[in-house]
């Protein structure tokens, strides 16, 4: 979707960010999948499935995270306030019974996320604070339009829909302690340049994942 070309080249680390992030949001709610999750076209299975592949992808980026909380970088965006992990499961227990992990398994497109999870975010601050910005700062902003329209769309009551939820966490205040701490964190150009390119594939990675999924279900 982006080449390292197309990115924005000069301003605030976090401007440049956000124009990424920004015509990520836009693309992700023009997938046919999101556009019929979201206006409750598809059957809860769906919605299931989504979750569960959430679960592989969060459950590679958590353990990133604790591999990478002594780095002196990557240790200043440790905030376990965010791990969506514990309510992902309790989603799935909710969505498959008590032995849901038997019930799901990663799709191609979620294995080859999580691969490049495994390879870019365990050992270079620049890929780790790239993945991690891209799927919890999304959470927290376009995530959260997402989550309304699915309690709204399915009529989940108390369960079902807790990885939307940030419990204790102001979004917009949240989102803006977290820019600054990416402005003011000491890369090199050549840093700032993979930490922009690795956010670009993390985006084209997620994509391609609803992409997989509205191929199976629309």
């Amino acid at each position: 979707m982006w080449h390292l070309t197309d990115l924005p080249a000069t301003g605030a680390l976090s401007a440049q960010l956000r124009s990424i992030l920004s015509e990520a949001f836009a693309a992700t709610r023009r997938s046919r999948f999101v556009e019929c999750l979201s206006t409750g076209r598809l059957p809860i299975a769906a919605y299931a499935e989504l979750v569960a592949q959430h679960w592989f992808v969060y459950e590679s980026l958590e353990l990133a995270t604790a591999a990478m909380t002594d780095d002196p970088v990557a240790g200043r965006f440790y905030f376990p306030e965010l791990y969506r992990v514990p309510e992902l499961e309790a989603d799935l227990r909710f969505l498959h019974g008590p032995r849901w992990q038997g019930r799901i398994a990663a799709l191609p497109a979620t294995t080859t996320y999580c691969t490049r999870i495994r390879c870019a975010a365990f050992d270079r601050a620049t890929g780790y604070v790239a993945h991690h910005c891209t799927r919890y700062l999304s959470d927290l902003d376009g995530g959260q339009w997402l989550g309304a329209a699915v309690l709204e769309a399915y009529d989940f009551r108390r369960q079902g829909y807790r990885f939307f939820v940030f419990e204790g966490v102001d979004p917009e205040l949240f989102r803006a302690r977290y820019l600054d701490r990416l402005d003011t964190t000491p890369w090199s150009r050549t840093e700032r340049e993979a930490f922009l390119a690795e956010v670009a594939a993390a985006v084209r990675l997620n994509l391609d994942l609803l992409t997989e999924l509205g191929n199976r279900w629309t």
